[in-house]
């Protein structure tokens, strides 16, 4: 009995191992493959990320320009610089590649959806430099990193005073002027509320540090020479940056508050916006605290903005239209991209003048003084702007754009009298080089006016792909009169005569881009 009890169970051992030898010898059952999926949640594009309940586009362009007649930003209007001295270091066209690469993610959550969203470029740009055979410059830019919940937006996003066109109502430049302009994002903290019918409001903190800081003139410190970093003078060039003063704005302290209030529904857009600005400046002298600084002042900017759609020119045709004032907050009527001074030079026809030009510059405030004995405080600047553009379509291939901008620049008396060098006090009349001449009918006046003007002309052959040519006139409406001596800047020599006079300046874009 015991002999059959142990071969019994020694027969089921030997069953069971070969069984398992079996199982091992067959194959396993493969794992379920998770396909991608469309996410219809949020519009055509968008797929969950397998194995997750969020949704994801990738999108972007990829972008060929050649402008012609510009200056050292791209498609820069040639104002400043080599370009607006019109020497032989200038060059008369610049080439650009450009890749835009976008991330959209969303996921809906009990609190309402979640957002993420990145955009970067890649360019490659020769000619930028103005310098005869400077190397080509290649770079990445970030242009919007935010996270949007609950009402929420945090990171750098377009602002809330912005139009939603931003700088561009129908144009392609870079540089239109006559309003607000931060298409590359600004760092913030926003809320938006929505109250249906297209009704929304929101409040934001935003860092003025990158575009909203235009210049503090301390026209005391005012120099001959090469203008500062910063200062809107590219390629080491005279300018109104020196001749007025040293910028003298202090680090940020306050962010700027911004509110909007926005209408938007089938007929179009209506939009209303305010900001704060802190205007803070440096040290009377900048390398002495102990010199002591001008009092902080508030300066503000408003702007409404309009867009009326399907107007009867045509189907899709639009018009869309911005008007600012700015009161010691000059970029929010002169964009963060573009230059705040500007020299352009042309002919003359008095004998013994070797040049015209029109300089100009905008700034925040103007003060004077090397302590707090003979300092004085702020004297805010003001302006106001227009901007706009008639969008028309010629057919479903074929459309064009009207654009134009009007932007003014005021300084009040006070500061006038200092950047002038009224009774002594710092200002052009103590720069080393520069001579009014006697009998010219010299007069000064930094207040000065830009007009621009511009038509873009698109063809859309194919889906998602456009060739465009554009044309764009700039006119300085400059206040100087007379004649006057002036220092050397780049490549004009010292002890020259200028006359002072309104100049004006075009530049071409040809563009090819294909969106996906």
């Amino acid at each position: 009995m015991k002999m059959v009890r142990s071969l019994v169970l020694g027969s089921a051992a030997a069953l069971v191992s070969m069984s398992a030898a079996q199982a091992a010898d067959l194959p396993l059952k493969a794992k379920a493959v998770e396909y991608v999926r469309v996410c219809s949640l949020y519009g055509a594009g968008f797929y969950y990320i397998p194995g997750t309940d969020t949704c994801i586009k990738l999108g972007g362009f990829v972008r060929a320009d050649l402008s012609l007649n510009a200056s050292g930003g791209f498609d820069r209007p040639s104002w400043d610089g080599n370009a607006g001295q019109g020497n032989r270091l200038k060059n008369d066209f610049v080439f650009r590649s450009r890749q835009d690469l976008t991330l959209d993610t969303r996921t809906a959550t009990e609190y309402g959806v979640v957002r993420t969203y990145f955009e970067a470029v890649f360019n490659w740009t020769t000619g930028t430099g103005q310098v005869a055979g400077a190397d080509p410059t290649g770079g990445l830019g970030v242009y919007y990193a935010f996270v949007q919940f609950a009402g929420f937006t945090f990171g750098k996003a377009v602002s809330q005073f912005d139009a939603p066109w931003s700088g561009y109502p129908g144009n392609n430049t870079s540089y239109l002027l006559g309003g607000y302009d931060d298409v590359t994002g600004i760092n913030q903290i926003s809320y938006t509320a929505q109250f249906g019918n297209g009704v929304s409001a929101a409040i934001s903190l935003e860092d003025p540090y990158a575009y909203l800081q235009s210049a503090i003139y301390n026209t005391t410190g005012a120099t001959a020479g090469t203008s500062a970093t910063g200062t809107g003078f590219a390629g080491g060039t005279f300018g109104a940056a020196t001749l007025y003063g040293t910028n003298s704005y202090a680090g940020t302290q306050i962010p700027d508050i911004v509110g909007q209030l926005r209408v938007d529904q089938a007929w179009g857009l209506f939009q209303l916006s305010a900001a704060g600005h802190q205007i803070r400046a440096s040290y009377y002298n900048p390398a002495d605290e102990t010199s002591g600084h001008p009092a902080d002042k508030w300066g503000y900017a408003v702007q409404a903005a309009l867009s009326i759609k399907n107007v009867p020119t045509g189907p899709g045709d639009s018009i869309n239209l911005s008007a600012g004032y700015a009161d010691g907050a000059s970029r929010y009527l002169i964009g963060g991209v573009s230059a705040n001074s500007y020299a352009i030079y042309g002919g003359s026809g008095i004998p013994g003048v070797f040049q015209s030009i029109a300089f100009a510059a905008a700034s925040d405030g103007v003060f004077a003084g090397t302590n707090g004995t003979n300092g004085t405080g702020i004297q805010t600047t003001t302006g106001w702007a227009l901007r706009g553009a008639f969008n028309h379509n010629w057919s479903p291939y074929w459309s064009s754009s009207l654009f134009g901008s009007y932007t003014a620049i005021n300084y009040n008396g006070t500061a006038t009298a200092l950047i002038c060098g009224a009774a002594g006090v710092g200002g052009l009349l103590n720069v080393a080089g520069y001579t009014p001449v006697a009998g010219s009918g010299y007069s000064c006046n930094p207040d000065f006016n830009i007009a621009q003007v511009g038509i873009v002309t698109r063809w859309t052959p194919v889906k998602n792909l456009t060739l465009s040519g554009e044309l764009l006139y700039v006119n300085i409406d400059q206040n100087f009169s007379g004649v006057a001596t002036l220092p050397a800047s780049g490549t004009k020599p010292a002890g020259q005569r200028y006359e002072f006079r309104d100049q004006d300046t075009w530049s071409g874009n040809l563009r090819v881009q294909r969106n996906f």
